[in-house]
């Protein structure tokens, strides 16, 4: 009996380090309880009722709640211990939230400044725990094409990406992406909007990989956020246009995931 206590409480132990298992852990013992009083209570008479139907509903209410927090809430089940490594799922998230911020703090809006407020580091921080992947995975599925003339103005941006396991292809004009784009399969094109050879050339590459049946999400990184631009991009088949590196982060990432 001792022992079986003893291995309860292991395992009791090891359910706290995540959200999931704490729920878990408080289905296992609010249903334990009631079966308990059910099956060794004396005097319940009328009362016993109640429980019962208790018993029969419970693991009906909590199935359906289970569903609604997967489709909902599925990136917060998850506590560092899920990770293969603890200190590896906190170096991951704060390089991302110091990549993303340092890509916010250049941004010439009015918004953001180099001294960026405590708040917003707070937002970049609950950004990056909802929208990173579990596992950093290494493979062409979660490879991203980034077309941009001047690369080396969005290699914060990138850091934060490559952060969470995502590596880039990088190309320099619309024809050579569209080269790697049909010799590679990419989980989705990041690109600007001016480049030299032309100031449209953003949607010119989009116009084109639609044309040619691809369905790769689209997302276009420039000098504007306006609602008449984001529109015109989704008219042509694109995901989103933005010019903040936080937006860009969660529109990717949750498109890939």
């Amino acid at each position: 009996m001792k022992s079986n206590v003893k291995g309860f409480a292991d395992s009791a132990k090891g359910f706290t380090k995540s959200p999931l298992g704490i729920i878990a852990l408080f289905i296992v013992l609010v249903y334990g309880f009631a079966s308990l009083v059910v099956s060794f209570g004396q005097n319940i008479g009328e009362n016993a009722i109640p429980l019962i139907y208790f018993l029969v509903l419970f693991p009906v209410i909590v199935f359906f709640g289970f569903l609604w927090l997967v489709a909902n809430h599925h990136r917060k089940l998850y506590g560092p211990s899920d990770f293969k490594d603890e200190d590896n799922f906190v170096k991951v998230q704060m390089s991302t939230a110091m990549s993303l911020a340092a890509a916010s703090a250049k941004q010439p809006n009015a918004e953001l400044n180099p001294e960026l407020s405590e708040k917003y580091q707070e937002k970049i921080l609950e950004l990056v725990n909802r929208t990173s992947q579990r596992e950093k995975i290494k493979t062409s599925k979660n490879r991203i094409i980034w077309v941009d003339d001047r690369p080396e103005n969005n290699i914060y941006e990138r850091k934060a990406f490559e952060a969470q396991g995502i590596e880039f292809s990088l190309a320099l004009n619309t024809n050579e992406a569209l080269e790697l784009i049909k010799n590679n399969d990419y989980v989705a094109i990041i690109s600007d909007m001016g480049r030299k050879e032309g100031p449209k050339e953003g949607y010119k590459l989009l116009n084109a990989v639609r044309e040619s049946g691809n369905k790769t999400p689209f997302f276009i990184y420039a000098g504007s956020r306006s609602e008449e631009h984001n529109r015109m991009t989704k008219e042509r088949g694109g995901q989103g246009t933005t010019n903040r590196a936080d937006e860009l982060y969660e529109m990717v990432m949750n498109s890939i995931q």
